[in-house]
């Protein structure tokens, strides 16, 4: 099993900055990838970006491509998306999620955190 502590949300203004954390908990050896999810409301959910733990690859949505990153911390098996130049679109509630070694899907998911960006 694994359990998943997201932070870091809460309302900003356009321009902002926050920075979201995910820590794993559990059977964590088995650590495939760690991403972030979110889902506006209304709307489906959609990736953000993920971190391949083992390979240290990373990928980002193309919606936020150059003003978020992610990164882990190896050690606490926890991951970070930094969100820069925020915009009133990234309005949603993030969710972390954790990818187990030997499967093609996200199994694990966080609480989720609230963002909203006001204009």
């Amino acid at each position: 099993q694994i359990q998943l502590i997201e932070s870091g949300g809460g309302s900003v203004q356009t321009g902002d900055s926050l920075r979201l954390s995910c820590a794993a908990s559990g059977r964590t050896a088995y650590t495939a990838a760690m991403g972030w999810f979110r889902q506006a409301t209304g709307k489906d959910r959609e990736f953000v970006a993920t971190f391949e733990w083992r390979g240290g690859n990373t990928a980002v949505a193309d919606s936020v491509k150059g003003r978020f990153t992610i990164s882990r911390d190896r050690v606490k098996y926890t991951t970070y998306l930094q969100m820069n130049n925020l915009k009133p679109e990234d309005t949603a509630v993030y969710y972390c999620a954790f990818r187990p070694l030997g499967r093609d899907e996200y199994t694990y998911w966080g609480q989720g955190t609230q963002v909203t960006v006001s204009s």
